[in-house]
C-alpha cells in the first residue's frame, strides 16, 4: 500500500496530433446490404468521427481535471481514483465503480450531484489510468479486494456504501458479502445473477423466463463479449491502432445498452452526450488501453461460483435493460432489502444515463440508514 499520489491528466500534444491524423485518414465502409441490426451506422460513425478531428480535449481535460485525482499503490496496481470529499467530515462514503466499455469519467456527473458524500470513483485495473494487475489474475474477487483496500487501508474509511454497474456488480456484491462489517449498505442497479446451477435448484418460471430472455439476446448480441474473451489480442491490435474502429467499438455498446429506442444510434446522445462519447474514447486511445480493459472477459470470465448472500442493507433499483428482474431474485441475494424498485428511465449504464434520478434515490437509501 502506498500514500495517495495527486495525480493530474495530460494527454501530450503529439499524442492529440497523430489522433488527429489517424481520423483525417478514416476509411469508413458504408453499411453492408441486408446486415443485421447494430447500435451503430456508418452514417453516424462518419459524424462522430468528424466532430472528433476537430474536437477540444483540453477543455475537456480541464473539465476532468477539476475533479481531485491521485493514484495508489494497492495490491500491484498503481490504482487511479477520484476522490470527492464533502464539507461535512461525518458524510457517508460510497464507492462507484464501472464496467465495460464505460470508465471513471462517464460516472463524474452523478457523483458531483452528491457534494453531502464522501464519493470515490475507481478505475479499474487496466482501465484508463490505472495500470493493469502485474501479475495473477483479474478476478471479480480480486477486484473486490482491491476495491476494499482501497477504501479502507489506502483512505481510512472504516464504513462505506458500493455501488457498481456491469462487470463490476458482482464485484460489489462480493465486497458486501466479503466484508459486511465495513460495508453500511449496497445500492445495485444490476441486481445479482445467480449461477446456472442456482437458477436451476430454483425451479421458478419467472426466474426461467428472464435469463431466457437475457440468453435470447445475448445469441445475436453478445459476439463482442466471445472475441474479447477468445481472441483478445487480435482484436485489441486493430482497435489500438484505429481510433475510428475503437470508437465504433465503443459507441456501438452505449447505444445498444442505453435506454434509448432502437434504430436510431443517435438518440444514445439523450442519455449520454456526444462530448461524454468522445472523452470516453480519447481516454482510451491515449492510454492505450483497450486491450488491458478486456481481461475481465478472458482472464474472470467464469463467475467466482456462487457468491453468498448479502446480509448488509441493500437498496434495488431495476434499470431498463433488465426490466423484468424477477424481485424474488433480490430478496433470496440481498437479505436485508429494504428496497426494491423499478427504474422509469435508465438503462445499462444507470448513473451516467439518469445521474438526478440516482443521486435522490442514493441519498434517501443512505439517509434512512444514518439518519
Amino acid at each position: 500500500m502506498s500514500e495517495p499520489r495527486p495525480f493530474t491528466i495530460h494527454v501530450p500534444d503529439q499524442v492529440l496530433a497523430d489522433l488527429r491524423e489517424r481520423l483525417a485518414r478514416s476509411r469508413i465502409p458504408d453499411d453492408s446490404p441486408r446486415r443485421p441490426p447494430s447500435g451503430m451506422s456508418a452514417a453516424y460513425l462518419r459524424e462522430l468521427v468528424d466532430q472528433w478531428t476537430g474536437w477540444d480535449w483540453r477543455s475537456r481535460e480541464a473539465w476532468l481535471n477539476g475533479h481531485p485525482q491521485y493514484v495508489a499503490e494497492v495490491d500491484d496496481v498503481d490504482l487511479h481514483f477520484v476522490h470527492l470529499r464533502s464539507d461535512a467530515p461525518d458524510a457517508p462514503a460510497l464507492l462507484v465503480l464501472h464496467g465495460w466499455p464505460h470508465t471513471f469519467a462517464v460516472q463524474l456527473d452523478f457523483a458531483d450531484l452528491l457534494p453531502d458524500f464522501h464519493v470515490v470513483v475507481a478505475s479499474l485495473p487496466g482501465f484508463a489510468f490505472s495500470s493493469p494487475y502485474a501479475t495473477g489474475e483479474m478476478s471479480e474477487r480480486r477486484l473486490a479486494a482491491t476495491m476494499h483496500a482501497l477504501m479502507t487501508d489506502v483512505l481510512g474509511y472504516e464504513r462505506y456504501v458500493t455501488y457498481g454497474e456491469d462487470v463490476t456488480a458482482n464485484v460489489s456484491d462480493l465486497i458486501a458479502a466479503s466484508f459486511p462489517e465495513h460495508v453500511a449498505g449496497i445500492v445495485a442497479t444490476h441486481a445479482h445473477f445467480p449461477t446456472a446451477e442456482e437458477r436451476a435448484a430454483l425451479d421458478d418460471p419467472e426466474v426461467t423466463g428472464f435469463f431466457d430472455g437475457i440468453a435470447a439476446r445475448h445469441r445475436t448480441d453478445g459476439a463482442y463479449g466471445h472475441v474479447q474473451a477468445t481472441r483478445p489480442d487480435t482484436l485489441a491490435a486493430a482497435l489500438n491502432d484505429s481510433p475510428a474502429g475503437l470508437l465504433a467499438w465503443l459507441t456501438e455498446k452505449l447505444v445498444e445498452w442505453s435506454d434509448t429506442p432502437p434504430g436510431d444510434p443517435r438518440a444514445v446522445e439523450r442519455r449520454i452526450s456526444r462530448d461524454r462519447i468522445l472523452t470516453e474514447a480519447t481516454i482510451y486511445w491515449a492510454t492505450q488501453t483497450i486491450g488491458s480493459s478486456f481481461r475481465s472477459y478472458y482472464e474472470g470470465a467464469d463467475q467466482p461460483g456462487p457468491i453468498p448472500p448479502t446480509t448488509v442493507p441493500a437498496a434495488v433499483f431495476v434499470q431498463r435493460h433488465e426490466a423484468t428482474y424477477p424481485e424474488s431474485l433480490a430478496r433470496l441475494h440481498y437479505l436485508d432489502l429494504r428496497v426494491f424498485d423499478r427504474l422509469d428511465e435508465g438503462g445499462h449504464f444507470t448513473a451516467a444515463e439518469v445521474p438526478n434520478e440516482m443521486a435522490v434515490r442514493v441519498r434517501k437509501f443512505v439517509q434512512s440508514l444514518t439518519g
